[in-house]
């Protein structure tokens, strides 16, 4: 196990996507939020600081200082936190990792991307605009497409999970905060090897 409690300094950040308060818990799009706590866990801390616009903690994964991360500015803001955070600590954009759900992916599935476009995703989006640009990894949670193509995506994302689809999420979360410690203690490369199979 390559977490570890809290340390001085930070060389990354891990950027959760989500929405705050109590309405949004175990919703789709808070899939980042959820793994977040999977962390908080493993690293016996609470992601309780408010800095940034954003809940942290500060915590050692595989030998690096690493500032964990639940904004609190909703979804479409979530790049405000994340620039704040870079530019007190002075962290490239490249070791900026953002978890957050993913509709072109079926509900459980983990993709790891080195970089690469929002793709609709409006928190991906604005940290994108924000922070300077693409290049920066991430660790992708399937949530599945709506079921009904007439569906309303904003209806969708924020609806719950239930009965054997939060028994999975749970599980891929947990999954996600392995690839999380992997692609930090072994690079982008090694993660998306071992998760993307």
């Amino acid at each position: 196990m390559l977490f570890r409690s809290k340390t001085v300094g930070v060389q990354w950040l891990a950027v959760f996507l989500g929405n705050p308060g109590i309405r949004y818990e175990h919703t789709r799009h808070n899939v980042g939020f959820m793994t977040a706590d999977v962390v908080a866990k493993r690293c016996h801390v609470r992601i309780d600081r408010l800095k940034y616009k954003a809940l942290t903690a500060s915590v050692s994964i595989g030998g690096a200082s690493v500032l964990l991360m639940k904004p609190q500015t909703f979804m479409n803001l979530s790049g405000d936190s994340v620039r704040a955070a870079m530019q007190f600590y002075k962290i490239p954009l490249d070791h900026v990792l953002v978890v957050s759900d993913d509709v072109s992916l079926p509900t459980g599935r983990l993709r790891i991307r080195r970089d690469g476009s929002a793709g609709g995703h409006n928190g991906l989006k604005d940290v994108i605009a924000k922070c300077g640009g693409e290049t920066f990894p991430r660790v992708k949670i399937g949530i599945g497409a709506p079921p009904h193509p007439e569906m309303d995506m904003a209806d969708w994302v924020l609806s719950p999970f239930r009965g054997k689809d939060l028994e999975e999420i749970l599980t891929v979360c947990d999954r996600a905060a392995d690839a999380l410690e992997c692609l930090i203690s072994e690079g982008v490369e090694r993660a998306m090897n071992r998760y993307n199979s």
